[in-house]
């Protein structure tokens, strides 16, 4: 699990309502089913007739993904799996790592692979992953793209709510109980819009961006380390350049070990 996505949720969540019960109010105050139903109905809403159903499922269905730790130890297993090809092509020929095709498990690596056995040029090769890992950045960019939306969306839709509370409450002016409710909507519409948008919706589509940049790095490793098989270079080489692909923390772990 990722401890600064979770640290983040519950310190933000901790420090408001820590807040809130420190000047003395209550959280029984800011739990207003009216307001959450104007605000979050309103947004998803918005947001529905923004992207196509598929895109915000899409989103919704990486969420786990910002609460999961980067796979570090995937890419050093990846590292050595380059090397070991690299290894093998220069004994025995490009070609020999026809047999491996079927050990592979990424479907990007897998391609990249199979068009050097079939003996790709490496400028061709490099064109037509191009292409494909364009491709691929492009269509995840639309998850984050979503809950930024919301993001945008939530506070306008809170001070919708806002207003809506405050007509009622103009209706009602001879009725002391119902002023109070309507300010209460007013003030909790838009703590909601803006609570969301500041701290769930635009949090999450800067950490999707983040998981989005790293994925695109592997890949960009994996097409660097293939095309650099396909062009002979010596495995050692090879492992130096796929190491400037990994963060500074394990360059340093690496150093200390050689």
């Amino acid at each position: 699990m990722d401890k600064s996505s979770i640290g983040g949720v519950f310190l933000a969540i901790a420090g408001i309502v820590a807040g809130l019960l420190m000047e003395g109010g209550k959280i029984s105050q800011v739990l207003q089913p009216t307001a959450a139903l104007i605000v979050f109905g309103g947004t998803f809403g918005a947001v529905l007739l923004q992207f196509p159903m598929s895109a915000v499922l899409g989103a919704f269905g990486r969420i786990l993904r910002i609460f999961s730790a980067p796979g570090k130890q995937q890419d050093d297993l990846l590292v050595k799996q380059l090397v070991g090809f690299a290894n093998k092509a220069r004994r025995s020929g490009v070609v020999s790592l026809d047999a491996d095709l079927e050990t592979i498990q990424d479907a990007f690596l897998k391609q990249a692979v199979m068009l050097a056995v079939d003996g790709t040029e490496p400028a061709d090769l490099r064109r037509i992953m191009q292409v494909s890992l364009d491709s691929y950045a492009e269509n995840e960019d639309r998850f984050p793209a979503v809950f930024e939306s919301a993001g945008g969306f939530s506070p306008t839709i809170g001070i919708l709510g806002a207003v809506l509370g405050l007509i009622q409450v103009m209706q009602h002016l001879d009725q002391i109980e119902e002023v109070g409710r309507g300010i209460a909507v007013a003030f909790v519409a838009t703590i909601y819009g803006v609570g969301i948008a500041n701290l769930i919706f635009l949090p999450m589509a800067g950490k999707m961006r983040i998981r989005l940049r790293d994925d695109v790095k592997r890949r960009e490793m994996m097409l660097e380390g293939v095309i650099s098989i396909l062009e002979g270079m010596n495995p050692r080489m090879l492992e130096v350049k796929l190491a400037g692909f990994l963060d500074d923390r394990r360059l340093k772990k690496q150093e200390r070990a050689a």
